[in-house]
């Protein structure tokens, strides 16, 4: 196709490029507008380019305390998320049995299960086991995250060669020294790949913290957004410089990991 089309496939891609920017322009762009230039028209530049919007947003917001929220509960989630899950793909990549197989089948599965589906059951549970704070936050974010790092770290591990592991246990190492110096090091790529996603997932969730998180001063910036949308009024203007704020983390970490991202994906979804 690329051959007999020599420009289809790169307008195809300017086009697809285009729409996939859309919905940034739309944000940022109506961002320095004030509430009356939206309403009038969104596709319209701003008569004046302001930043009083950002500036409301970022004190209304108290920008700085639910930034660290934020960045506390998505770095431990991602830590423990990571640790465990790479762990327990470890132990069942190295053990071939049947046990070891429907273990992993599951994990597969449970992917499949909507978060909606065991919201009320889970949150009945934890609020009976008084966890309803921070650390329970966590603790459900590594149940739900695990599902999927745990394919994505066992994919690659079985692409690597077990004399490794015989290697390193002939030279003196226990099951616990092989994996974290010689085994979790391999695993870079694909590391960066699932913190990556959890980040993405976990740093833009507005339900699980809406159910478990309710004292003030601990709100997330999904949460704290909210503070936009009243009931009879919708303040589109602070709400979109709020978002063009809270974005930035994540696209700077995206922007400095790519590489290692698209090679993680690669390594764990093909061997």
């Amino acid at each position: 196709m690329r051959r007999k089309y020599p420009y289809l496939v790169e307008v195809l891609g300017i086009i697809l490029g285009l729409i996939w920017l859309a919905p940034f322009y739309l944000m940022i762009v109506n961002s320095l507008k004030t509430k009356k230039e939206i309403f009038t028209d969104v596709l319209k530049l701003p008569e004046v380019f302001t930043l009083d919007n950002y500036i409301q947003a970022f004190e209304e917001l108290d920008f700085i305390q639910t930034l660290f929220n934020s960045l506390i509960i998505t770095v431990a989630s991602v830590v423990v998320i990571i640790i465990f899950s790479s762990m327990a793909a470890y132990a069942l990549s190295r053990n071939n049995g049947k046990v070891s197989t429907i273990l992993f089948m599951i994990f597969v599965a449970a992917m499949l299960i909507p978060f909606q589906s065991v919201m009320i059951p889970l949150i009945t549970v934890f609020g009976q086991a008084e966890m309803l704070n921070r650390i329970g936050l966590i603790f459900m974010y590594l149940g739900f995250g695990s599902s999927l790092s745990i394919f994505l770290f066992h994919g690659t591990l079985n692409g690597i060669s077990k004399s490794l592991d015989e290697a390193a246990t002939i030279d003196g190492c226990n099951k616990l020294q092989v994996f974290w110096y010689i085994i979790f090091p391999i695993l870079k790529p694909i590391t960066v790949t699932v913190a990556i996603l959890n980040i993405i997932y976990i740093w833009n969730d507005y339900l699980l913290p809406s159910l478990v998180i309710n004292a003030e001063g601990y709100q997330t910036i999904p949460l704290k957004m909210f503070f936009f949308f009243g009931e009879y009024t919708k303040q589109w203007h602070l709400a979109l410089a709020g978002l063009t704020i809270a974005i930035i983390p994540v696209i700077l970490v995206y922007f400095f990991a790519q590489r290692e991202i698209i090679k993680g994906i690669s390594e764990g979804a093909v061997k």
